[in-house]
């Protein structure tokens, strides 16, 4: 897939001022500082798309952004940054959820994760939060260039089997990197052929 067109349509906290109409979405997730924003703007291949920061948790509001004129990429707030108070983080939570469970529109949820370090519990409990509630959704290991080869083999290993103990079946998991664009074909070309499978329907 490439992408012609990226515009920035709606930032809000409520799932019910999301824009109208029956463009999937897809929508990008993950911990504090795992290099959401980077990602989406290397997907985009627009520098300033979704706002960097050197702070973590910057991300409060569901952000809308039409791509091709034809599905929505949407850039929801982190998860589990400690500095953020209990109201914070329930009011993040809320917006979350919010739209996980209530958006028709989304087809599939992007759940990023941080490659070198070692399965998270927050992250964990997240996923399966997913599964129990049947929304589909991806992996995408972030941040591969920090890591030689063997290493990330390793790691993202010890990440699957420890997703065994709770799954029966895998979802399908990526790699990727905002710094020299790994990932980029095939996380775009599966968002392709999701729409496509959609459109013969």
């Amino acid at each position: 897939m490439e992408i012609t067109n990226a515009e920035f349509i709606i930032s809000n906290t409520d799932v019910k001022k999301c824009p109208e109409g029956v463009f999937p979405e897809y929508a990008f997730i993950g911990r504090s500082n795992v290099g959401k924003s980077s990602l989406i703007n290397m997907l985009t291949g627009r520098k300033g798309l979704a706002m960097t920061s050197s702070t973590p948790g910057k991300t409060l509001l569901i952000n809308h952004f039409l791509i091709n004129r034809n599905w929505y990429l949407v850039d929801l707030p982190g998860y589990g940054y400690a500095r953020r108070g209990q109201k914070g983080k329930e009011q993040i939570r809320t917006i979350i959820e919010d739209y996980i469970l209530e958006r028709e529109q989304m087809t599939n949820l992007f759940v990023l994760i941080d490659s070198r370090l070692a399965p998270q519990p927050i992250d964990l409990e997240f996923m399966e939060w997913l599964g129990e509630n049947g929304i589909p959704f991806s992996i995408i290991f972030t941040k591969v260039d920090k890591l030689k080869g063997g290493r990330l083999k390793m790691n993202i290993n010890a990440y699957l089997q420890e997703m065994k103990k709770q799954w029966e079946e895998l979802p399908p998991h990526f790699i990727s990197s905002s710094e020299n664009r790994t990932g980029r074909t095939e996380i775009l070309n599966y968002i392709e052929n999701i729409n496509k499978e959609l459109n013969a329907k």
